[in-house]
């Protein structure tokens, strides 16, 4: 009996410390949540500004030629993935790796059909265990990211495009909502869509609309990436929080049956010792 006593003190222990540690886990990422969602909101209002002046230039250019507009037959495929470094985040990870890998499947016959770009330790060992084309990738995305920590995964992507290695780039990651709703979200970032229904602005371009957009398309389709690597962040922290609670919440559960189970065996315990000395006493009597 007390050996079995001694070892729900332990598991009553063990449960405590876990308890403490998804405790601290769950009030860092909310902290880590308020700053990443401030950066991502702060981000919408500039890449929404960008795409409306790309397609009121290209809107007013007929006849335009460029890579990023234009439509080829597909050949091949990119696919950008934005995944986290560490795991204990709930199904964040897993979400978006089940979207793109039932996308590859359902779309491609083999490995020369498409090329992966990939952000965060999780995505690149997943699919590197899985012998899948990973070309570039970029790990270790610090919780503030700036353009410049993933600006070489970015640009290979949009460069491969431009060059003609792939036909069509898809973005692919957890759109934030909110703390609990994180929605796994693939988008065709090249070529653009087709820009109709939009009013061509009446501005003068040096040195010509051409040449605006050779400059500010592929700045365009970056800052679409790097929003969505502040959108990820912000829902891994959410997802994280989320979890640890959930975490949390399970931990003080245990500990509550646990410490039943114990003052159980204690009473039981306390019973047979008295019930052993009663017999005794009477033994003796």
């Amino acid at each position: 009996m007390a050996k079995g006593m001694r070892e729900i003190k332990r598991q009553i222990k063990s449960t405590q410390n876990t308890k403490q540690i998804t405790r601290a886990m769950e009030m860092v990422s909310a902290a880590n949540l308020r700053r990443a969602q401030r950066s991502a909101e702060a981000a919408r209002p500039y890449s929404d500004k960008l795409k409306e002046v790309v397609q009121s230039i290209a809107a007013g250019s007929k006849g335009i030629k460029h890579p990023m507009l234009q439509s080829r037959e597909v050949k091949k495929t990119g696919y950008l993935v934005i995944t986290s470094d560490r795991g204990l985040a709930g199904g964040y990870n897993a979400n978006v790796l089940r979207k793109v890998m039932t996308e590859i499947r359902e779309n491609h016959k083999s490995t020369a059909e498409y090329s992966i770009f990939v952000i965060g330790r999780k995505g690149s060992n997943f699919f590197r265990k899985r012998n899948m084309p990973v070309v570039e990738e970029v790990t270790g995305v610090p919780d503030s990211p700036k353009f410049a920590d993933i600006k070489p995964v970015a640009t290979a992507a949009v460069k491969n495009f431009e060059n003609g290695t792939y036909d069509q780039l898809f973005l692919v990651y957890n759109q934030f909502k909110n703390a609990i709703t994180q929605i796994p979200t693939m988008i065709r970032l090249l070529p653009m869509e087709e820009v109709t229904g939009v009013a061509a602005a009446s501005y003068e371009y040096e040195p010509s609309p051409e040449g605006v957009l050779e400059v500010l398309l592929p700045k365009y389709a970056e800052t679409l990436i790097y929003s969505a690597v502040l959108e990820g962040k912000a829902s891994e922290f959410g997802a994280r929080m989320t979890a640890m609670n959930s975490a949390t919440k399970n931990a003080t559960k245990m500990i509550s049956g646990y410490t039943l189970a114990y003052n159980r065996a204690r009473q039981a315990s306390i019973t047979q010792e008295i019930s052993e000395i009663v017999a005794g006493a009477n033994a003796n009597a």
